[in-house]
């Protein structure tokens, strides 16, 4: 009796796996509409690393008239990819319906001295989005990505104090620190842009509770209110919001959230104090302030 009921929860996993495996191709089969094209960005994500912005993406793909870009497409960043032109930058976009707008993200844009006159030259009303979260914070999680990645190539890297410091003091040159250095970065884009054509979000409050959040930049790219308090609903094991829509709930991947490599208090008590005046500067410019460190 046992062994007919395990061969028969057997049949019907491998019955649902298949059913599933062919649903899959029934909507890949499905072509798409004649008037779908594929569109240069009306919105981009530019940063900042290990801020929000796939998180940010994934909200922002909840909203009908919105259309993103999977992958990184790192266009106005790496020259290899810039000397291949607009037309290979918008095969990298995805199908769109007259009236949708295309968002793409790729963090590394913020940082990079040559991205904002090049997004200038694509088009100069491009809508910008820049999510920021506590530099200090910022910056642990940025070595403690790059830290996974080593050990999954099983490669050697150095404990974060001796990359951060350097005979007692804050060093300047490690790169997880220059990046959030926000203020040198964001000057550089206003040099380009108008203060009004970028949108700031709190990246803490985005984790915390994303739908106010979420309202300020339907409001800011100028879409209808369609994103609501009930696509979010929070992970207990996860500790933090996923999104349901359309009856199926996602989840950020197992990279979001994962615990920070250690840093004694006296380093980060070092660190705080250093991004006192960059924080101060970035304040400024943005026209608001942060409650960091």
């Amino acid at each position: 009796m046992l062994w007919t009921l395990l061969l028969a929860v057997l049949l019907l996993l491998l019955l649902h796996t298949q059913l599933y495996v062919c649903l899959r191709e029934l909507r890949s089969a499905v072509p798409p509409p004649a008037n779908a094209t594929q569109r240069l960005p009306g919105a981009i994500i530019i940063g900042v690393r290990k801020g929000g912005t796939r998180a940010l993406l994934e909200m922002l793909n909840l909203h009908p008239d919105v259309e993103v870009a999977k992958a990184e497409v790192h266009f106005f960043n790496l020259d290899e990819h810039y000397r291949r032109g607009l037309g290979w930058y918008r095969a990298q976009m995805p199908l769109s319906l007259p009236g949708q707008l295309t968002v793409e993200k790729t963090p590394g844009y913020f940082t990079a001295p040559l991205a904002p006159a090049r997004v200038r030259a694509m088009d100069r009303d491009v809508r910008l989005l820049l999510i920021v979260r506590d530099p200090a914070e910022r910056l642990v999680s940025d070595y403690t990505q790059v830290l996974h990645n080593r050990q999954q190539r099983q490669k050697p890297y150095q404990p974060l104090e001796e990359l951060l410091l350097h005979r007692g003091r804050i060093n300047t040159s490690y790169k997880a620190l220059q990046r959030s250095l926000y203020h040198q970065h964001f000057s550089r884009w206003l040099a380009h842009f108008p203060r009004d054509q970028i949108h700031v979000v709190d990246g803490e409050a985005l984790i915390r509770d994303p739908f106010p959040e979420l309202q300020r930049v339907e409001r800011f790219l100028e879409l209808p209110p369609r994103i609501a308090p009930s696509n979010f609903y929070f992970n207990t094991t996860k500790g933090f919001y996923c999104l349901l829509s359309a009856g199926h709930d996602k989840c950020l991947d197992e990279s979001k959230g994962r615990p920070h490599a250690p840093l004694s208090t006296t380093a980060l008590h070092m660190l705080c104090r250093f991004f006192r005046e960059p924080n101060r500067r970035f304040f400024n410019m943005v026209g608001r302030s942060f409650a960091w460190c």
